[in-house]
């Protein structure tokens, strides 16, 4: 593995170079910002195994007591005061000069898009908080109009139009992904120069296969983290360590 700061200058180099940046992210971007990841050691699943049957469609589906706590959860979501960190900014800084063509996301919390990404170059891979979505009509809103109800004692608020069961748009266990964002991002991974995987550790597929997808299609790699990836023995460079503090330094 390079020194560190010889992976920094290589990545700035290729920063410069490329036409085509597409940088993929996951929950490691947003710790920084008050948003705890899910398995890590101060996890959500972590702390409290049974937030897990939230995240589950089938649990969610069956069970309303599963639901009432999954709205209590939401009303208290760290996503609600989070702001956007110095990783956050720094990809904006990106998009701003020119260099980002897409940026590739696991996260829900719409983080990247509040540092000023743009929503149309922003792909979400397994949703957003931010929006709530009927299960049976498809019907959305914001997230907001649905917690207001839950504010004013609405334990479990349903489809004002179908009475369905409602649940944030994000993506459960059980449920499939959509299949026209994941086209999305493997045709937007296949047409990087470079690409930045940061804070995840590419054990979530079929995104972590977008790593070795674009190397094929003749993208360089790099990768930014906390933690050993899956994928750090194909990585052009890598660079450990602490991305609030790393990811700025490529973009200055």
């Amino acid at each position: 593995m390079q020194p560190q700061t010889d992976a920094i200058a290589a990545i700035r180099g290729w920063i410069e170079s490329a036409g085509r940046v597409v940088a993929l992210t996951g929950a490691g971007v947003s710790t920084d910002s008050g948003i705890p990841d899910f398995r890590g050691p101060k996890g959500v699943w972590t702390r409290d195994p049974q937030a897990e049957k939230q995240a589950t469609l089938q649990n969610y589906l069956a069970d309303a007591e599963v639901r009432r706590r999954a709205w209590r959860a939401r009303l208290e979501h760290a996503a609600w005061s989070a702001r956007p960190n110095a990783a956050h900014l720094a990809l904006a800084e990106l998009e701003r000069r020119g260099k980002l063509h897409a940026l590739i996301t696991q996260n829900v919390d719409g983080l990247h898009q509040l540092a000023g990404n743009s929503p149309d170059r922003v792909i979400e891979v397994h949703g957003t908080i931010r929006r709530a979505m009927c299960w049976q009509c498809g019907a959305r809103w914001p997230m907001q109009q649905l917690l207001e109800r839950v504010r004013a004692g609405e334990a479990d608020p349903d489809c004002p139009h179908c009475g369905g069961i409602v649940k944030s748009d994000t993506i459960s266990f059980g449920q499939s992904l959509v299949p026209e964002v994941i086209e999305r991002a493997t045709t937007t991974a296949c047409e990087a120069d470079l690409l930045l995987a940061i804070g995840t550790t590419l054990s979530v597929y079929p995104v972590a296969g977008l790593v070795p997808l674009a190397q094929r299609a003749g993208a360089r790699v790099a990768i930014m983290n906390g933690q050993p990836t899956a994928f750090d023995d194909i990585a052009d460079a890598l660079l450990p360590g602490e991305i609030g503090e790393l990811l700025p330094l490529l973009v200055r």
